[in-house]
């Protein structure tokens, strides 16, 4: 949670209204105008007492296992310079927050979540799951602090993330399967909406990504902001100076914004995000709303979004569910059209590859979703030269994804 920043500052967002630039705002049910407006002045007398800092600074290096390591991913850095021309391939380093307790950056959005929770007296907790990760995240934090937890997962999801499901029942979550749509984030993220509304008095909804009507994209960056806080710090220490370019890969965008965030006034930062291009951009079945979307508003928030020619939300692909969306974190957007970040993608198959070389290089076996941009992130080290740095966000690790590799590998 960043000091004063200059006016000229890039983290300076959003403004009174929850706006980054033309992105973001609160687009909900006038029901839930109050709990919103509440959430929002809770979160900010929680950012100025010291007791709230001191207690999640407590959980995240107690229970979650912060600092996550920095780790220079030597053999990786090797195999692009073998493959380079002379004098490229840049050092690779991977913010390791799959090793996490619980296994991705999520958990470090849900203990300040819940803890907000705990101060509104909230006593019910509800949220949307698309790999499961978030859901076990909060199925984590929700028997740590005797919460019941209730989790929307898309039927779809849930046959892919059997045993993210299996996790969330056995840390006492309630899973409820949506068949709506095409039953994947988008559509729990609907129906987690719903209960809200219904349940406004004693429910707090802990909102996975850096989407959604403000306050969520804002104290869900805030949270975040530990991966890229620390990684500078680490960065520092190991090199001595900044990288030249970091990477994450795009959902919704959270643990992309949280390490970005910290480093959006250093102009020598090179900003990468990378989001799913499914079948390909062409093919039309992909979740790349960026680089294939275009603005509306869709979760409570105007930002980049699939839609047809009548503002109709189109259906998002990624063989990784976690990126399975057809929307953006609003900041993202804004900082696509001012030119503060470039934004990639990376399809199935060239996942899968990364996935794969990860693994047998590493011996790291990374979730599908960081394995997209690590896929970019290999062609971006060598076209750097062999004193430049490339930092990765390994945001979540593979153990979910075993089955869904295997299946696609062997042709199910």
């Amino acid at each position: 949670m960043a000091g004063i920043e200059p006016r000229n500052s890039y983290r300076t967002g959003p403004d009174d209204h929850g706006r980054f630039g033309d992105f973001g705002g609160r687009y909900v049910a006038e029901t839930l105008m109050p709990l919103i407006n509440a959430l929002a002045a809770e979160y900010d007398r929680a950012k100025a007492d010291p007791s709230f800092h001191d207690e999640l600074k407590y959980y995240l290096e107690h229970y979650v296992g912060r600092p996550s390591p920095l780790y220079f991913a030597e053999r990786l850095t090797e195999y692009v310079r073998a493959n380079a021309g002379r004098g490229r391939g840049a050092k690779i380093y991977l913010k390791r927050d799959e090793l996490n307790h619980t296994g991705a950056h999520k958990i470090n959005n849900c203990m300040g979540q819940i803890l907000l929770a705990r101060r509104m007296g909230k006593t019910r907790i509800i949220a949307e799951t698309g790999a499961g990760q978030h859901g076990v995240a909060t199925a984590t934090v929700c028997a740590r602090f005797g919460l019941p937890c209730v989790v929307y997962m898309g039927a779809t999801d849930v046959e892919r993330q059997k045993p993210n499901v299996f996790r969330m029942e056995l840390l006492g979550a309630e899973i409820v399967p949506v068949t709506s749509g095409r039953a994947t984030l988008k559509d729990a993220m609907n129906e987690a909406l719903r209960d809200w509304v219904t349940n406004v008095a004693d429910t707090f909804y802990i909102i996975g990504t850096a989407a959604g009507p403000h306050p969520y994209p804002m104290l869900v960056r805030d949270f975040q902001s530990v991966i890229g806080e620390e990684a500078k710090q680490q960065m520092h220490a190991a090199e001595g100076r900044l990288p030249d370019v970091v990477m994450a890969c795009i959902g919704g965008g959270s643990n992309a914004i949280g390490l970005f965030h910290p480093f959006l006034d250093d102009d020598s930062v090179q900003i990468v995000g990378v989001e799913a291009a499914g079948h390909g951009i062409e093919s039309g079945a992909h979740a790349a709303s960026l680089s294939g979307g275009a603005p509306g508003v869709l979760h409570g928030n105007r930002t980049y979004l699939l839609q047809d020619d009548d503002g109709q939300i189109l259906d998002a692909h990624s063989i990784s569910a976690g990126l399975d969306y057809p929307g953006i974190g609003p900041e993202h957007a804004w900082l696509k059209d001012i030119g503060r970040a470039t934004y990639l993608s990376a399809t199935d198959d060239e996942a899968l590859a990364a996935f794969q070389l990860c693994a047998k290089l590493e011996g790291i076996i990374p979730a599908l979703e960081p394995s997209h941009a690590l896929a970019r992130a290999l062609e971006k080290a060598a076209d750097m030269g062999k004193d430049e740095i490339l930092l990765l966000n390994m945001c979540g690790r593979g153990d979910k994804d075993l089955f869904s590799v295997m299946d696609h590998l062997s042709g199910v």
